[in-house]
Formats: C-alpha cells, sequence, structure tokens
C-alpha cells in the first residue's frame, strides 16, 4: 500500500481527554509488525486516529483514558482479539475488520457484549475466486509442474511429460457458498463442471444441490474448493474419512484456513497417492509448510496470496472507510457480520 501519511500523526492527544475537533476515536488493533500503512486511506481528517503501538502515541494517563473511551476498533489484518483486549477499551461498540474471515476474533465475546462486527465484505472475493480457479486448474492440468519440467531441460531428455486432466465435466463440490463461494461456482459453471455444496444451511433460491455434511459432498465430487470461516465446528472438518470418500482421483482446493483440513492426514494422502492431488494457499501453521509436500508435482503451494491483489486491496480501504462513516452517521453497516 501507499506509504504512511504525515497527516495521521498530527492529531495525537496530550493533556485532554475530549478529542481535538470533536474528530470521531477510531482505535487501532493491530501486530506490531502489520499496519497496512493505515494512516493513508483513514482518513485522519475525518476520524481521530488511537494507535497504542505508534511510538508517537502518549503514554499519559489522559491519552491512555482517551483511548479507553474509544466506541470503534479497527482490526487491521490478522491481529488477535480476544475478551483481555476488549477488557481494555470497554467502550467499544463495533470491531472493523479488515479481512474476510475472522477466525482471529472472539465472536462469542463480541457478541456477549453486544459489539457489532464487520469484515472485507465482498471487496476480495472475486480475487479468491479467481485464484481459487486457477490452483484448480494447475492441479489438474500440471501448469506448475510442466513449467518446472521445461525448466530443469528435461523435455528434450525425457520426452512428452504426462497428460493432464480435463476441468470441464468435473464434479466440483464448493464448501461454504458465500460471496466467494458463490463467485467460484459461476466461473466454473462457465467451464462446464457440475456444481454441489455444503453450507451452515440451505441457500434460497440457489440451484445446486446441497449436501448437509461434507463426507457426501466428497462421495459424489472429483473435487472439493474450501471457502468457508474457520471456527469450532468446522476445524479438520475435511479428515481421513472426507478424503477418503473423495477418492483417489479427487483433488483438494483450499483457500479458506489452513486449520479446515487435517493437514498431516492430508500430507499422508498425497504422499500415499490416495488422492489425487491438492491446491494449497492456506496451512495450519505458517508460514511452515510441509516438506514432504515440496518434491509432489500434483500439489500447487502458494503463500497465502488468494486475497492480495492491489484491486482488492483498495477496495478493503474502502469498506474499512465506510464502515466507519455508517457507524459515525448512525446508518447501518456495509459488510455486518452475522454473529451466532
Amino acid at each position: 500500500m501507499a506509504s504512511s501519511a504525515e497527516a495521521g500523526q498530527h492529531h495525537q492527544p496530550e493533556t485532554t481527554t475530549a478529542p481535538p475537533d470533536n474528530l470521531p476515536l477510531v482505535l487501532i488493533h493491530r501486530l506490531p509488525q502489520f499496519d497496512l500503512s493505515y494512516k493513508s486511506w483513514i482518513p485522519a481528517t475525518k476520524f481521530l486516529l488511537l494507535d497504542p503501538l505508534d511510538p508517537s502515541f502518549p503514554s499519559s494517563p489522559s491519552a491512555q483514558a482517551l483511548a479507553r473511551s474509544a466506541r470503534v476498533l479497527v482490526c487491521i489484518g490478522p491481529a488477535p482479539l480476544a475478551a483481555d483486549a476488549l477488557d481494555r477499551y470497554p467502550t467499544v461498540e463495533c470491531v472493523v475488520g479488515s479481512s474476510a474471515g475472522l477466525d482471529h476474533v472472539d465472536l462469542s465475546e463480541c457478541r456477549r457484549r453486544g459489539i457489532a462486527v464487520t469484515n472485507a465484505g465482498d471487496a476480495f472475493s472475486a480475487d479468491v475466486a479467481d485464484y481459487a480457479v486457477a490452483l484448480l486448474i494447475d492441479v489438474l492440468r500440471r501448469v506448475s509442474a510442466s513449467n518446472r519440467f521445461v525448466r530443469a531441460g528435461s523435455w528434450p531428455v525425457k520426452g512428452e511429460y504426462p497428460l493432464g486432466s480435463k476441468l470441464g465435466g468435473k464434479r466440483i463440490g464448493i464448501i461454504g457458498l458465500g460471496s466467494i463461494g458463490s463467485m467460484i461456482a459461476k466461473r466454473l459453471e462457465a467451464f462446464g463442471c457440475s456444481i454441489s455444496y455444503n453450507s451452515r444451511k440451505k441457500k434460497p433460491h440457489v440451484p445446486f444441490p446441497f449436501y448437509e455434511n461434507v463426507h457426501d459432498l466428497a462421495t459424489n465430487s472429483d473435487a472439493l474448493i474450501i471457502c468457508c470461516a474457520l471456527t469450532n465446528k468446522t476445524h479438520h472438518m475435511i479428515n481421513k474419512d472426507v478424503m477418503t470418500a473423495l477418492g483417489k482421483e479427487g483433488v483438494i482446493v483450499n483457500i479458506g484456513r489452513g486449520a479446515l483440513i487435517d493437514e498431516k492426514e492430508l500430507v499422508q494422502f498425497l504422499v500415499r497417492g490416495d488422492i489425487g492431488g491438492a491446491g494449497l494457499d492456506v496451512y495450519e501453521n505458517e508460514p511452515i509448510v510441509p516438506r514432504e509436500l515440496f518434491g509432489l508435482d500434483n500439489v500447487v503451494l502458494s503463500p497465502h496470496r488468494a486475497v492480495l491483489t492491489p484491486e482488492a486491496i483498495l477496495a478493503v480501504q474502502e469498506v474499512v472507510r465506510a464502515n466507519l462513516e455508517a457507524f459515525f452517521a448512525n446508518k447501518p453497516l456495509v459488510s455486518p457480520v452475522e454473529l451466532e
């Protein structure tokens, strides 16, 4: 993103607990190494930004009191937000997220406290959907593997490269038919794939077959694309039984969260050849990726980049700003999350 703007640093509180110029207070919650240059896109002309990790943030009791009076907290990227953090800011009424997934936010605690939560909405959806389809095509047609084959000089020596598999006509099971899953389905329909899905509940007005559990979905699919939220219920939902049901020719694509899959089981299935391949953008212990996968030509790996394009970053910045403006104008939030 663009470099940090100096204007965002000139309105820090000093000796008063009242916001200068009556600007709405916005508390920034982030990891030390992860600020997304927020000062360049959350306008300091509209909001007083309070970042306790900023070296310029005063340590005076009045400044701390000002932070504790903020009604909105912007959660930058994957910064964990649990009860202890919320305890420090008892007046927070809304958590504005900048990511699609919210497994780093204690949503049950937010619900208990009556705190509204937003996410990135549709800002990343199209680009993530493109990436999921790209991973699937790459695994089936062996694009990355054949690229390595040519670059290694193997073509003149070893001759023809093994055939890949056609995408058209494949039965694709989508796990999580939200915004991203729906866009994936739309793209794969254009390739002539048949779509079915699993979600928390059946979607009204959706023509695709619905399966109440992922095991049955896997049994009736050639490939699974995982794009649901990570929760206690979905942790390791893709387990040994599901992979067995998918079968030896089956492909798994994961652009959700690494822990949606039992990664140790997945590695064993791939090493043994008990499933056909995988396209993975996320992992259980990022940035650590199981080394057993490095030498497998039927596995495509990427470093959690499905969401990141310049266009998507600009879009999520706009969603964050729009949610802030809506909150302080007492209007409906742009991308509210349903807290079950």
